[in-house]
């Protein structure tokens, strides 16, 4: 399986991306999620020092996508911003990028609870929520979600045992009638897939894993929690 895997999700096509981002092709749009722009600086004032490149990394992928897919549309699935304040923070020339690509196809903002006000500085159509065709994009996945929403919030990751050995990558968790993003930003933490927190959202998921070169679907079988017992973790 390489990076041209297809996920169907309540009846359309998928391609996710080794990036952690997903191409809807039929539409043209590039999905990414909880980019958490300006995470490092936010730690940097709680006396956290981090390296001051998260941003900066973060809209290199970002770039490197729209470069490949050229889409029409991005939607972004909430947690852009890792606070209110994120973009008076942001370096001017990551500024400059961001809003550069944002001239590179029609923008979507889909409010999250790190950003839950429409950004100023990077305005274009902001939702709650939003329908096209037979998905929805929402940022926190809903316990009784309409088949087809794609949603963030979580930072799915997978840890995977395979040939005596254990990784622990960034996932796509998905079933037929949704799927969860993983976190795009370059300073997110993982939720494992087999935490308990997905347990009301979905019976049997697959974990799309993310690799160097492709995503790959991995069964439950393969598949181990970071505790024993799955307990319940964190996404931030």
């Amino acid at each position: 399986m390489s990076s041209h895997a297809v996920i169907a999700i309540n009846g359309e096509s998928l391609t996710p991306d080794p990036l952690g981002a997903a191409y809807w092709a039929r539409e043209e749009t590039l999905i990414v999620s909880d980019l958490h722009f300006e995470k490092g600086s936010s730690f940097a004032a709680r006396g956290v020092m981090l390296p001051p490149y998260d941003t900066r990394t973060t809209l290199m992928r970002l770039a490197s996508l729209i470069r490949k897919y050229r889409p029409q549309r991005v939607i972004s699935l909430g947690d852009a911003f890792h606070d209110e304040d994120a973009e008076t923070r942001m370096d001017e020339e990551d500024a400059a990028t961001l809003a550069a690509l944002m001239r590179e196809a029609d923008w979507l903002w889909v409010l999250g609870n790190h950003d839950p006000e429409p950004p100023a500085r990077f305005a274009a159509a902001t939702e709650q929520a939003a329908r096209i065709g037979a998905l929805t994009f929402v940022h926190e996945p809903s316990e009784r979600a309409r088949p087809g929403e794609i949603a963030g919030h979580l930072h799915p990751c997978a840890r995977v045992v395979t040939e005596g050995r254990t990784l622990r990558r960034r996932c796509f968790a998905a079933s037929e009638t949704r799927m969860i993003m993983p976190a795009m930003g370059a300073y997110t933490g993982g939720l494992n897939i087999l935490d308990r927190a997905y347990a009301p959202l979905f019976s049997s998921p697959v974990a799309w894993v993310m690799g160097a070169d492709g995503v790959y679907p991995i069964g439950f079988e393969n598949l181990a929690p970071d505790v024993a017992g799955g307990a319940l973790g964190k996404a931030s």
